[in-house]
């Protein structure tokens, strides 16, 4: 077996090589501030470690390493901690923590919360944390009490002894004149209390009443409003601008040229927008400003065919298993260009005074934040404060942090804390994007109905580079610039030429067993800047296979089900979920014209199998119900798995039946939710979820209920028209 694929956490290794080993690992000087930890002590405060405060009174903060941004991370962590400690989540006061190395996410090496990780990466280190704290605590009220620890047991958050309740808090003094205990047993899970059971968020009667605050609620004494006005094709610089109809909108304190364009500083928001709509800037030309949706889909249907192209796995001898076979099938599948479109618009709001620089907003990567800004300004790292709010959506938009740039060059000008809101427009016309992908595979079959050889080719653009281009000046804020573009253009030549971004391929042959087998792709790049989407490149993956195994079913005269179950001997987390599907599809009662279709796919360490129930009344496709069976190992909250799953159905449903950017002369033509439309209450299906019990790890579940929606839907259609769709979003003709 062959691999060569650059995967998003080996990137930095790879391309620090491509650099001429400027850095050796992917643990940098930068990605998180590594001093004091950004704790605000309380007068009766106790901190065992990183993550706790314990208070005379019994308050216990836990200090959340990962960002909330609607995932229900807060409360999965909080979980593993308190089920440890012995302390109900509910019960917790959990706050984002502040830029520290000891909040780095074990897998990334770095502060970030993405790929549906957090609670795979933290479930072993929190419960140690947990387990640590609990026994230093007991050790404590041991001497205390003078009874051996052995007699003594714990309850929510109380010691006990005998007839006796105490709160932790009361041994906090001779807690802090002890070691914390190191590699404290942990519980088995016949043991646990919390881990597995449901009670509701610790966030959502904060959310559900407005009292929750997000990065756009800031407001602090002073500040000013900004509002950037970018170049309608990406990466067009300005040649000039006049700005003296904005300046005379009343409000308007300063226009001024940044990085990324024209900005301008006003009393209020819709002042500052009102003003920067009268701007006048001559822009100038790009290589991106001749393109069009249709010559971006012309070039990758050109490039799916040229013989230059990256092999980036390959296993067997699929010509031999092509040449042997008694039936082969070839499809191709296309995936347009996707915004992000979180709820909350990107805002910063900055703060730059008597040398101390203190940022309000709501990000994936806080520590990269507080290297833009000592990038920029020059401030030491341990006098930039990230205060972290609530992320109203994230969907990886906000692990790219342009904004914070923005804010930075702005507030070092105008010497006011500025608060920067992106408008809908913004986001949509100046933001980045899911790449665009066509995908050209080609199966044989033995006469049972065996996949016996498998070729799958993706032309697109790549995600590293652009994420390159964007990270590297915060995770390495000291280094110049020229070294940021000779790091990110080494990258970008070995992508397109040695090697393949495992972002790009990914989901292509990982569900299934395929013992012939050959993953290829070449790269086409317009220069629209590119970015990670939910569930990355299996949001575009998913759909191609699993309408190719539909396809392939039916060539050999089999059932979806049995067809897939046939391909799965050696995945058998894989084989129960589907299994379980189809006994779901066999109970199901629909009406005559309604059509069932499944899917099923391989994600972020998690199995998901999708039954989609639609109908179609002319060309309208209406999707009524979805059943989602999920194996995610040990389900830490079902109730947030559910939650979860139910999200990510109405995410991609909305992709499915609607989610498309255009481009003309390279600008893209959706400006907000009119012509770039999402799901509405009365599309949205009945949903149902149902975990397969598993004695296993957890695993990802913000993202895998992403990757089946679309080819459940599609296949579902077939059955209803005969009409096989292979592009998104479905359209009948």
């Amino acid at each position: 077996m062959t691999s060569n694929t650059l995967s998003r956490r080996r990137f930095l290794k790879v391309s620090a090589q491509a650099g001429g080993g400027l850095f050796i690992a992917a643990q940098l000087p930068g990605c998180a501030f590594g001093g004091a930890l950004p704790i605000d002590l309380a007068d009766d405060g106790f901190v065992p470690n990183a993550f706790l405060q314990l208070t005379t009174t019994n308050d216990i903060i836990f200090y959340c390493p990962a960002d909330e941004m609607g995932q229900g991370i807060r409360t999965g962590l909080a979980t593993l901690v308190g089920e440890e400690l012995d302390v109900h989540p509910e019960t917790m006061r959990v706050v984002s923590a502040g830029s520290h190395k000891d909040y780095n996410n074990p897998e990334y090496e770095m502060q970030l919360t993405g790929g549906s990780n957090a609670i795979r990466a933290f479930h072993e280190p929190l419960r140690q944390i947990g387990a640590d704290t609990r026994a230093l605590l007991l050790n404590a009220a041991s001497l205390d009490l003078g009874i051996p620890a052995g007699q003594l047991t714990t309850e929510n958050g109380m010691i006990i002894a005998g007839e006796r309740r105490y709160h932790y808090g009361e041994f906090l003094g001779t807690a802090s004149t002890l070691p914390l205990p190191e590699a404290t047993p942990l519980k088995s899970a016949d043991q646990f209390k919390f881990i597995g059971s449901e009670f509701p968020r610790i966030d959502a009667e904060e959310k559900t009443t407005g009292e929750a605050v997000f990065g756009i609620d800031i407001d602090i004494p002073d500040m000013v409003s900004a509002v950037v006005v970018r170049a309608p094709v990406a990466g067009s610089k300005i040649d000039s601008f006049n700005a003296e109809k904005a300046l005379g909108i009343p409000g308007v304190i300063d226009v001024i040229e940044i990085s990324s364009g024209v900005a301008v500083i006003a009393e209020s928001y819709w002042q500052a927008n009102r003003a920067a709509a009268l701007v006048e800037i001559n822009w100038q030309s790009t290589p991106l400003g001749s393109v069009s949706s249709a010559t971006m889909r012309a070039d990758l249907t050109a490039a799916i065919e040229e013989d230059s192209q990256a092999t980036t796995d390959r296993e067997g001898d699929p010509e031999h298993a092509f040449s042997e076979s008694s039936q082969t099938h070839s499809a191709t599948f296309f995936t347009p260009l996707l915004a992000h479109a979180p709820m909350e618009p990107l805002n910063a709001t900055l703060r730059l005074k008597n040398g101390v620089a203190d940022l309000w907003t709501g990000v994936q990567a806080i520590g990269s934040a507080q290297g833009l800004i000592e990038r920029i300004t020059g401030y030491p790292r341990e006098q930039i404060h990230v205060h972290n709010q609530y992320l109203g959506g994230g969907f990886g938009r906000r692990a790219t942090l342009t904004h914070i740039v923005e804010v930075t060059e702005i507030a070092l000008a105008v010497e006011k804390p500025v608060q920067l809101i992106w408008s809908r427009e913004n986001d949509l016309q100046n933001g980045l994007y899911r790449p665009a992908s066509l995908m050209k595979l080609h199966a044989a079959l033995d006469d049972t109905g065996r996949i016996t050889g498998w070729q799958a080719r993706r032309a697109g653009g790549n995600l590293t580079p652009d994420y390159m281009r964007n990270s590297l000046p915060a995770l390495l804020p000291n280094l110049p610039e020229f070294v940021f573009e000779g790091m990110t253009a080494a990258t970008d030549y070995m992508l397109k030429r040695w090697t393949t971004d495992g972002s790009s391929v990914e989901g292509l042959h990982e569900t299934y067993d395929l013992p012939n087998r050959e993953i290829s792709h070449v790269t086409v790049d317009h220069g629209l800047p590119l970015t990670f989407w939910r569930s990355v490149g299996h949001s575009y993956t998913g759909f191609a296979v699993e309408s190719m195994m539909d396809e392939l079913a039916e060539a050999a005269n089999l059932d979806p089900v049995s067809f897939r179950l046939k391909q799965l001997e050696s995945k058998p987390r894989m084989a129960g979920v589907i299994a379980k599907a189809g006994e779901l599809m066999q109970a199901m009662s629909v009406p005559e014209d309604h059509h069932l279709g499944v899917a099923a796919h391989s994600s972020f360490s998690t199995d998901v199998a999708q039954i989609a129930e639609v109908s179609v009344t002319g060309n309208k496709i209406r999707v009524h119900k979805v059943i989602c069976v999920v194996d995610c190992g040990l389900a830490v909250n079902p109730d947030i798995v559910r939650s979860q799953l139910e999200g990510s159905v109405m995410f991609a449903l909305t992709a499915t039946l609607h989610g498309k950017i255009d481009l003309e002369q390279g600008a893209v033509v959706q400006s907000n939710f009119h012509d770039y439309p999402i799901l509405r209450m009365d599309e949205a299906p009945a949903v149902e979820v149902v975990i397969m019990p598993s004695d296993a790890g957890p695993t990802g579940i913000g993202e895998p209920g992403v990757p089946p929606l679309a080819p459940a839907v599609a296949n579902a259609v077939y059955r209803a028209t005969g009409q096989r769709l292979r592009e998104l979003p479905l359209r009948l003709a």
